[in-house]
């Protein structure tokens, strides 16, 4: 597995294209100032001696040195060897709505990246237990099968949007069943569900998938997010989402569904603060069940790579460094 300790830096390779193009400029620029010294012909038999062709060899070289000494400027890293691993701890899938309600700003900036900051702070606390991430709006998608890869998991929340779910909605009954399905085969007894939404139109039967996965020996705890008095959703384009009769929808905290689901599902309903989201209490609650023992195959440790990157980006420097304006006898680089 390939991955990038300083990963932020690889934003730079998008200056790698302009490099050419700078370069095109600036030919043009210089052959108009030629033309008005004199006659294009005139002035290349004056300079026998000057090469087209490698002024864009030394431009190709030096893009492509560039691009290896952001790469590894990066860090990239490769796992070194695999190793079973023995941990305890609980399975938990967290189930996030991603409907369109949860663009509304009752927490800044909004209800879904609010959200998204609560569930990676608890991604940094985890140690032992497994994550998995479900996001559901008209219909629920496995966004991250359980696992004990943090890293991994920050990865995919983060690619987490409004847009995950092509169907808006909120399919509350099936965010559960497909959460109560995620977890690992190695689980049995340590297994909670975390829901975080507004509950707002509903458009299953919640209540009944909770109960089905409390029988399964599966919590099912809720935060509610949102307020009661309720936000206009914003749209991208700007304005605010407007109904079929031309009234701006307000989008509320649907708390008593929630609090049926949690009470159902053996496990508790928080509704979510500006401090205090919700999830620190849950996890708490969830770290009292009954440890289990998983086993896994992970990355023991990684090997640098970096120093490959910048070995090939010097040898990329010199080359361009020894490749001249001027045309040589011995004519490896044309005209």
């Amino acid at each position: 597995m390939l991955y990038f300790a300083d990963i932020q830096y690889l934003w730079l390779l998008l200056l790698v294209p302009l490099f050419p193009v700078a370069y095109a400029i600036f030919r043009k620029m210089r052959r108009r100032r030629m033309e008005k010294l004199g006659d294009k012909a005139l002035m290349e038999r004056l300079m026998p001696s000057w090469s087209r062709s490698r002024g864009w060899w030394q431009v190709s070289l030096f893009s492509l040195g560039f691009a290896f000494f952001v790469i590894g400027l990066s860090r990239p890293l490769i796992g070194a060897k695999l190793k079973e691993h023995e941990t305890k701890g609980a399975e938990v899938v967290i189930a996030l709505d991603v409907s369109n309600s949860m663009l509304a700003q009752d927490y800044s900036p909004n209800r879904l990246e609010r959200a998204k900051l609560a569930i990676a702070r608890i991604v940094d606390k985890l140690r032992d237990d497994r994550i998995g991430l479900v996001v559901f709006a008209g219909g629920a998608y496995v966004q991250l099968p359980v696992t004990t890869d943090y890293v991994s998991a920050k990865m995919f929340l983060n690619s987490i949007s409004t847009e995950s779910v092509p169907v808006q909605g909120t399919a509350l009954g099936e965010a559960i069943n497909t959460s109560a399905r995620s977890f690992s085969a190695q689980s049995e007894k340590s297994r909670a569900i975390i829901v975080i939404t507004d509950g707002e139109n509903h458009e299953d039967d919640p209540v009944g998938a909770a109960r089905n996965a409390a029988e399964m020996g599966i919590r099912v705890f809720t935060i509610g997010v949102g307020s009661p008095e309720g936000k206009p959703i914003p749209l991208k384009e700007g304005g605010l989402l407007k109904d079929r009769n031309g009234e701006i929808v307000v989008t509320r905290l649907d708390e008593d569904i929630l609090k049926q689901v949690a009470e159902v599902g053996g496990g508790a309903y928080v509704r979510a603060g500006n401090s205090e989201f919700g999830l620190n209490p849950i996890i708490d609650e969830i770290r009292k069940m009954e440890s289990e023992k998983f086993n896994s195959v992970v990355f023991e440790e990684y090997d640098e790579q970096y120093m490959y990157f910048f070995a090939i980006a010097l040898a990329f420097f010199v080359l361009e460094g020894l490749i001249g304006q001027r045309k040589s006898r011995i004519r490896l680089f044309g005209k």
